[in-house]
């Protein structure tokens, strides 16, 4: 069976997670991604959070399965012409240098366009343009600059991020996406484009949420979902709304049987109106059903703080596994809070390839994440991330070098 995107040659100048991300994700539908390295040293997350002593780090191994790595110095005369050479044959060149590092290596937008007009030229950068578009971004700066940190957290608390890597991986599945548009667009037109993911855009994406919110708070005055209400008076600014749900529907975090050891013994529930009854009948609050000051979700709002305290005295008494096995004979929406030691060790999720176990010829077996997109006729292997330049020889003679022409590059240190 083929692969999606097979045919698809991606020259991946990309490097620590957010651009890795988008380019693993193409590879693993197919894509041929040639990773270009630079010699000795390589991406810079290979030696980075190392846990065995001179193997590449889970850090890189875990965001460049299915690709090739070619190492090329493209500060030399020599090394341009090979990159010439390989935009000429490549379909998409995917990049997150810092703003103008493209320009001042001498391949501009323009260049790009003369050497192969239907290339796309995919970018990942941390700010759109506007006054900030010449600043270096990272992950927890893209989470601040894009509303989630500000929305995230306690009232009465700082600002916080979230573990979550929706500034760096959240931008790459964007942009991801963006490449596959371009790429269907180029079979009507014929031209390449530009596609760019800015990583403070993607993180408002993910939190469109809280900019509803704003507008309503700014009609209204008043947020009633979130648990400031009744009690505290609202600002001008969505507040931050501790583990409440994002949505219409109130949701909370619950502790369950053994929370006092356990810090992860806990559950989310949410009071979705279509299953009060059978909420009130399970807690043992069967009066509530009818009762005014609980019968509507308009009415329970006031009092959501006393009706989660009061779901929370059934949670304790059952683990929240127990907990999940009778909430949804109910279909009660709920979920367990899971460490990744249980993630890990879940089976369900192996069987899936969410999680994939991958062997690899310095460091060993390590378990890493899968396609977390599931397609029917382009099923996804997971092949190890490659060493530093082992592809290097493979690439060039399939651009068409031959054995003493890549004899003299090495030579002259060019790859």
């Amino acid at each position: 069976m083929g692969k999606a995107l097979d045919g698809v040659k991606i020259l991946d100048f990309t490097h620590v997670q957010s651009g890795p991300t988008c380019t693993q994700l193409l590879a693993w539908f197919g894509a041929d991604v040639i990773k270009v390295e630079k010699a000795g040293e390589g991406d810079a997350t290979r030696g980075q959070l190392r846990d065995v002593p001179d193997a590449d780090s889970l850090y890189f191994t875990m965001l460049n399965h299915n690709k090739r790595s070619i190492t090329l110095d493209t500060k030399n005369p020599k090394g341009k012409e090979v990159l010439v050479t390989l935009i000429k044959q490549c379909d998409v060149m995917v990049e997150n240098f810092a703003p103008g590092a493209l320009d001042r290596m001498g391949f501009s937008w323009e260049r790009i366009q003369e050497i192969n007009p239907r290339i796309i030229l995919a970018s990942v950068k941390g700010f759109g343009p506007g006054p900030y578009v010449d600043c270096k971004v990272y992950e927890n700066v893209a989470q601040c600059a894009g509303g989630s940190a500000s929305t995230s957290g306690f009232a009465d608390g700082p600002p916080m991020v979230t573990g979550a890597q929706i500034g760096d991986s959240g931008t790459g599945l964007h942009l991801a996406l963006g490449i596959v548009t371009a790429l269907y667009q180029r079979e009507q037109t014929g031209r390449g484009q530009k596609v760019l993911a800015a990583m403070q855009d993607a993180v408002l994406n993910l939190c469109r949420v809280k900019l509803r919110d704003q507008q309503r708070l700014e009609r209204t005055g008043v947020l009633k979902e979130y648990p400031q209400f009744p009690d505290i008076e609202f600002g001008d600014a969505v507040p931050r709304a501790g583990n409440s749900s994002g949505g219409g529907q109130p949701g909370s975090i619950l502790k369950c049987k053994g929370w006092q050891k356990d810090p992860n013994a806990y559950i989310y529930f949410i009071t979705q109106a279509a299953v009060w009854p059978a909420i009130c009948k399970i807690i043992d609050e069967e009066s509530w059903i009818t009762d005014p000051h609980y019968a509507t979700p308009a009415a329970r709002l006031p009092h959501l703080k006393s009706i989660f305290a009061r779901i929370e005295e059934w949670t304790k008494t059952k683990t929240k596994f127990e907990a999940m096995d009778i909430l949804n004979e109910f279909d009660i929406p709920c979920g367990p809070i899971l460490s990744m030691k249980e993630i890990a060790e879940d089976q369900s999720l192996r069987d899936t390839g969410t999680v994939v176990e991958v062997d690899h010829p310095t460091r060993g077996k390590y378990l890493t994440v899968g396609n977390p997109i599931k397609m029917s006729d382009s099923p996804t292997e997971v092949t190890r991330s490659p060493l530093l330049g082992e592809h290097t020889e493979e690439v060039m003679k399939q651009m068409g070098y031959g054995d003493v022409q890549i004899a003299e590059l090495r030579a002259s240190k060019v790859i």
